[in-house]
């Protein structure tokens, strides 16, 4: 009780929510556009629910495609913004584009001068009377454009953009700082996060509020607490100066009504290994409220201690009204990596359901000190699955279940919060990616209903000693890329390439460009030198040379900084082809009603369609990008790989009421508006994730037909 009477320490400043609550209920700034829009990531109140009812569980069937829009080669995860008939997204290079939203035709396109190589979810949108501006993330800048022309508008920060990596430590220039998931606005702020990298040096997290107009920096609260600031007993003393990570890369939410900003964050650097961040690590893996005028901390909850886990928050939260005892909470509810649901009242804090700390396995790696205890809610029940059995392992055919068995006896494996072993490796279930994950949840505000996407698979992971004596690209291979691509340069395709080999299929300057860069998942290391990106690219290209990994004469030497452990890679647990080899549901679709945690319905999300054709259905799968749901009783989500349908769903029951095939998988989660009395859905699509199968990127709109 004492660990949760911490954790959503400062109720104290309940009365400043309130007041700036009291100001907030005035407009902050002219209302956008009507309910026919999609005009703010998430939709008009972050909860991804549209009022629209054109289209409804009787008539949804009949879907047509009404245009779509070639996005280029590579991978796609925005959702777009629609406002005023106009809607705004990027293309796989982070080119960001106007649309005719009713018809698809290009309004304008604005390549800013950077090949953006990162994730981008969305954008963000302001307008006071006839002042209007766009913002977009591309790489580490916040650029303001003019809606109707794509110009930059240059009166914001430097010549039309702010450099993100600036105002944190003393090493700007080699900050790894991007914008992959967008901006809320509150009033005349814009209020943005960042990813970084997952290892050292990683930028220290911090959400920051500029102003919309000049792009001047009006508060910033670190996320890795500095002296004299909440939590910053919670790490080493002067931990704040190196540490990193703690950052809100998933997106924020803003509660205009009450002036509140909520942040969920990452977890510390490094990720699996914490000798050198003994404590709790505020805020990281943290649901942070915020003032959004002025980032005074309101309250906080965090949902892992000291994270080796990388079980980070994925997503932004919703915002929904809830009843209880016949009194409506305005309230707030986060998923998680783990399959949890927290809810809480928005301005106080207060769990809505009881949330126990339990006693956890602790870690026997030299030099870790992980937390003794755990937050677990005790409502909702998890929406994955969280501790693996031998009766849970696959039995699709009697090989590979025998395969299965046998790994799983090698495995350490002691239910939720397992730490890693060195030298053996550890069941995480539901895996590394989750869980939940960066599409987010949907609710119906009406009703207190949260709509969640999961993936239902075990990963596992483990820890080797470092080798002090590696040459420096094999060392700094080891301690930089390995978190990815394994000890052993497999990797763990589609997600994370193998590298075996990489020396016959890519150039050496094909090599430094995706390291200096970064592409997709992988973030950029700018702060490479060029002796370290010699070494590793000779590394990567002669790779099962006898003396290849042994410390040369004259050669770099590894940072005296390493952590002693490493991380050995992230591993799916597969069966002999290639399948997850735990039983189905590998993908699920929930419906929870948060008023009392009760789950409405629960059914298998996508299907593998080798597996189909062998009458093996409904076995869900891997899914990435969330859904929507509207009033009209419909949900909508792609997000499946492998078989690239979009589906529509009644919201009320589950049943399913209509799909296509995409031309590539629908991994972003979709926008519906309405223009001259039509409601269009839209969502991108790429194949990204499945090499194997079609390539490409584009936007599809679907309507009714019309009218003859």
């Amino acid at each position: 009780m004492q660990r949760i009477q911490h954790v959503i320490a400062g109720l104290a400043c309940f009365a400043i929510a309130s007041c700036a609550g009291d100001g907030a209920r005035e407009a902050s700034h002219e209302a956008i556009s009507s309910a026919r829009d999609w005009p703010a990531y998430g939709g008009s109140n972050a909860d991804r629910f549209s009022p629209l009812t054109q289209l409804t569980p009787g008539n949804v069937a009949g879907l047509v495609e009404a245009w779509r829009f070639d996005a280029g080669a590579g991978g796609l995860q925005t959702s777009p913004l629609v406002v005023d008939r106009t809607m705004y997204g990027y293309t796989t290079t982070q080119a960001v584009f106007a649309l005719d939203a009713a018809t698809g035709r290009s309004i304008w396109t604005s390549n800013l001068g950077v090949e953006g190589s990162q994730p981008a979810r969305g954008l963000s949108y302001w307008r006071e009377g006839a002042d209007e501006r766009l913002f977009a993330g591309v790489m580490n800048e916040l650029w303001a454009l003019d809606p109707r022309t794509g110009e930059a508008i240059r009166t914001f920060g430097a010549n039309g953009r702010v450099d993100l990596r600036r105002g944190l430590n003393e090493n700007e220039a080699s900050n790894v700082t991007y914008l992959t998931s967008p901006g809320v606005v509150y009033r005349d702020l814009i209020i943005v996060g960042f990813r970084t990298s997952e290892t050292h040096p990683a930028a220290p997290g911090a959400v920051r509020a500029y102003d919309v107009r000049t792009g001047a920096m009006k508060w910033i609260f670190h996320l890795v607490p500095r002296p004299g600031e909440h939590g910053h007993d919670t790490w080493p003393t002067d931990a704040w100066k190196t540490a990193g990570g703690a950052n809100a890369w998933a997106g924020l939410v803003v509660d205009d009504a009450n002036g509140i900003v909520f942040v969920p964050t990452g977890s510390a650097v490094n990720d699996f290994y914490g000798g050198d961040r003994t404590g709790d690590n505020l805020f990281a893996d943290s649901l942070v409220a915020l003032d959004a005028s002025t980032g005074k901390r309101l309250w906080h909850f965090q949902g892992v201690h000291h994270d080796i886990w990388d079980r980070d928050f994925p997503s932004p939260p919703v915002l929904l009204t809830v009843e209880r005892e016949g009194r409506r909470i305005e309230a707030v509810a986060q998923t998680s990596k783990q399959g949890y649901v927290y809810v809480f009242e928005r301005r106080t804090g207060r769990p809505l359901f009881p949330i126990e700390e339990r006693a956890v396995p602790m870690s026997d790696t030299p030099g870790e000190h992980t937390s003794p205890t755990q937050p677990f809610p005790l409502a909702p029940a998890p929406f994955a699955r969280q501790h693996l059995t031998a009766d849970m392992l696959t039995k699709r055919t009697p090989q590979a279940h025998a395969a299965a068995l046998e790994a799983f006896e090698k495995f350490h494996n002691q239910g939720p919060f397992t730490p890693l072993k060195v030298d053996r490796q550890t069941v995480v279930f539901p895996g590394f990616d989750g869980g939940a994950e960066w599409g987010g949840p949907a609710v119906d505000p009406r009703q207190g209903i949260l709509y969640v996407n999961s993936n239902d698979i075990a990963w596992t992971g483990g820890l080797i000693k470092a080798n002090k004596a590696l040459a420096a690209g094999a060392d700094f291979y080891q301690s930089q890329c390995a978190v990815c691509h394994g000890i052993d340069r497999k990797g763990s395709p589609p997600e994370f390439p193998s590298l075996a080999g990489i020396g016959s299929r890519m150039s050496g300057e094909g090599i430094f460009a995706i390291v200096s860069r970064g592409r997709g998942r992988m973030p950029a290391f700018p702060n490479i030198s060029m002796d370290a990106a010699i070494t590793l690219i000779d590394y990567l290209s002669h790779e099962g040379q006898p003396d290849g990994d042994k410390q040369e004469i004259g050669s770099p030497k590894p940072a005296a900084s390493a952590p002693p452990y490493r991380f050995t890679g992230y591993k799916k647990f597969l069966d002999v082809e290639g399948y997850p080899a735990v039983a189905p549901p590998w993908g699920t679709l929930s419906a929870i009603d948060l008023n009392d945690g009760r789950y409405l319905w629960k059914i298998p999300l996508g299907e593998y369609p080798a597996l189909l054709a062998q009458g093996m259905r409904d076995t869900g799968s891997e899914n990435y990008g969330g859904p929507i749901v509207t009033a009209g009783g419909v949900l909508f989500i792609g997000a499946t790989i492998y078989d690239r349908k979009f589906r529509a769903f009644a919201a009320a029951t589950g049943e399913r009421l209509w799909e296509t095939t995409l031309p590539f998988a629908g991994n972003a989660t979709p926008v519906t508006y309405m223009i001259d009395g039509r409601q269009y859905v839209v969502i991108a699509a790429s194949g990204a994730r499945d090499r194997a199968g079609p390539q490409g990127s584009t936007y599809i709109a679907f309507a009714l037909p019309r009218e003859s």
